[in-house]
């Protein structure tokens, strides 16, 4: 084989490597994005989180995806709103995804943003890492951490 030949494989081995890095990450930082414009819905904590999840909150308590889909849990009596506006609006800045085969670290900061301005509550604000496992084709997260930052 000649050493063009090899060259061209070579660089297109290299190519597709970059591509399906990128297309993971990318893929990733869009389920976070989605999962914070909709984390007031159970679809999207379904979803988001893996069955096996260990979430330790910036509250000090550590729990797995049953506890947090109970919060969804109405009484027979009440009727759920699914087009009430939450009280908070999440967002990430400064995502970081890394990428390790079929596992990803992402570290974010979390924005908390009261929908109700006149209340006087004030913009929240966490780190999060969160890792996720591919399995069958789909992205999960299997471990989560917050830490609420200290207003300066």
């Amino acid at each position: 084989m000649s050493r063009v030949v090899q060259a061209f494989i070579l660089t297109a081995v290299a190519l597709f490597a970059h591509s399906a890095v990128a297309s993971d990450a990318d893929e990733i930082t869009a389920l976070l994005q989605d999962f914070l414009a909709n984390s007031h819905t159970e679809a999207a904590h379904e979803q988001f989180w893996a069955e096996d999840l260990v979430y330790s909150s910036s509250a000090g308590l550590r729990f797995g995806k049953a506890e947090i889909m109970e919060g969804f849990d109405t009484d027979p009596g009440e009727t759920e709103d699914a087009n009430e506006e939450p009280q908070v609006t999440y967002s990430g800045e400064e995502i970081d995804v890394r990428l390790y085969g079929d596992t990803a670290v992402v570290a974010f900061k979390l924005v908390g943003t009261p929908t109700d301005t006149a209340s006087g509550a004030e913009v929240l604000y966490y780190f999060n890492t969160g890792t996720f496992l591919k399995r069958d084709g789909v992205w999960r997260v299997i471990a989560w951490q917050a830490t609420k930052i200290s207003p300066q």
